[in-house]
Parts: structure tokens; sequence; C-alpha cells
């Protein structure tokens, strides 16, 4: 099987990338960060250049993970992120039909019932999605934790690790609540996808409790002495208290919460 990954530099894309190139032929691509020599640049808002370099490539399956998933650049550069969120999935479609390729689109739990333009770029997003004539999969992710090759990018995570090299005050958040999701298990929640020949479902990705960034950088950052303080930002961010029971139904990976953290701090110690 041939895969594409777009996005492949990015915090999410970068790990997809690792974990699946050494069991796939697997081209991964860049737009600014070449996080990794092999990679192709590649610009998703160029509808010419993606209908071109697709059909080069001609893929089996394209992961498309590139977007720009910051709730607040979003709203401040609304134009540009529905061209790299919206028009961009939709000429990555395009291609794939073109090609008679498969696609698995990283969205978020941001698209349902979207309060923000970040959620409604994602929820747009599913909706060209849908359109894939071979067969499409949606994975939904919550907040990402775990590590990943990409550790500069300004990701919830990578903040952790710059409190723990650079021993930066650790404050965070008590209000809003969310399902974690670790990074690790969206890969494997693909190559489950791909060994079963999973098609066409939405699958929310994350751990059933419902946990805040204080708690999260808690449980993180105290095993590396690191002092945590709570901040009540009071932030309204809606918070998805989404039922996992697609997991369960489709026989894909699961994981609690707390196996999430033992994993994490193995991960940390592993690399640094």
């Amino acid at each position: 099987m041939k895969i594409l990954i777009t996005g492949a530099s990015s915090y999410v894309g970068a790990k997809i990338y690792t974990d699946l190139k050494n069991k796939f032929e697997t081209i991964g691509t860049y737009l600014s960060n070449k996080l990794f020599d092999e990679l192709k640049k590649f610009d998703i808002t160029n509808q010419i250049e993606v209908i071109k370099f697709v059909s080069e490539v001609n893929p089996d399956l394209i992961i498309h993970v590139a977007a720009n998933s910051s709730g607040g650049w979003c709203d401040k550069n609304p134009e540009l992120a529905k061209s790299i969120n919206e028009k961009g999935t939709k000429y990555i479609i395009e291609a794939a039909n073109k090609v008679n390729s498969k696609v698995i689109y990283i969205s978020s739990f941001a698209a349902i019932n979207p309060s923000m333009l970040y959620g409604e770029t994602k929820l747009n997003g599913e909706h060209f999605v849908k359109e894939t004539i071979k067969g499409f999969n949606i994975l939904r992710p919550s907040l990402i934790v775990g590590y990943s090759p990409n550790t500069s990018n300004d990701r919830p995570f990578n903040r952790f690790l710059k409190n723990i090299h650079e021993h930066t005050p650790a404050v965070y958040d008590t209000s809003w609540k969310f399902q974690p999701t670790y990074l690790r298990h969206i890969s494997e929640v693909i190559e489950k996808i791909i060994e079963l020949n999973i098609n066409n479902e939405i699958i929310p990705i994350a751990v059933s409790e419902l946990k805040s960034r204080f708690d999260l950088a808690t449980d993180i950052l105290t095993p590396f002495n690191i002092k945590v303080q709570p901040e009540n930002k009071q932030d309204k961010s809606p918070t998805f208290n989404e039922g996992l029971n697609k997991l369960k139904d489709l026989n894909l990976p699961e994981y609690t919460y707390s196996e999430v953290i033992n994993n994490i701090i193995q991960e940390i110690k592993d690399n640094f």
C-alpha cells in the first residue's frame, strides 16, 4: 500500500509519518518546515499543484493532516484559515477521486457543533471528505498530548516539554474540561483501519475521562519535579463529553487516562 501523508512535519503529522513509514510505502509532505530530509514540499491551497502532485504519487490512501489548528489564528486570519482548512481539503478530495484513492481525514472535536471558526472549517472539511468516491474515514481527536518528533510547534504538549527543559513557569487552566487524545492512539487507529478495511466512519479518538489542562500538566510534569500552579481562566470553550463506543464497535484500540499518562511519562524519559 502506498500512503501519502499531508502535513508530515506538523506535531500530529510527524508522529503519524514516523509510525507508518517503516510499515508502508509512505510519502510525506511539508510546506515550510522540512522536518525530515525525504519530505516533499506541497501547497494544499494550490489546486493545480495538488492535482499534479497527487496524480504523480498515485497513492492508495491519503492521510490528510495538513491544516492550521490554532483557534486564535483562525479567528484573526479567517480567509487564510478557510483557504487552508476548507479549500485545501476540497482540493485533496478532488485529487483523491481522480486517482481513486481512499482518504483518512484528521478532523477535531471542534467540528461538533462548532462555536469558533476553526471548528467550522473542520466541519466543512468533513463535508468535502464525505465526497470521496473510494472510501473515507474521519478521525476526531480532542486536545492531543504525547511525544512527537516535532517538539518545536507551539502545541499544548510541547509546552509541557518546555516546562521540563527550560524550567519555565508551569501555570495551567483549571476551568475548561475535555477528553484528552493520546497522539500515538491516532496512529494505532489508522493502522487498524487499514488492517480491517474500515470505510466511511466518523470516529472520535479520546479517553473517556474529562480533564483540564491543569490536570494533564500535573500528572505529566510532577514525575519530573515540576510544580504546577492552577489558574482559573474562566474558559468558556464548550465541553464535549463524547461517547467512544465507535472505537469498541469497530474493534479499534482504546486507552484509559491512566494508561495515556503512564505511556507519556515513559516517552519523555526515552526521548529526553
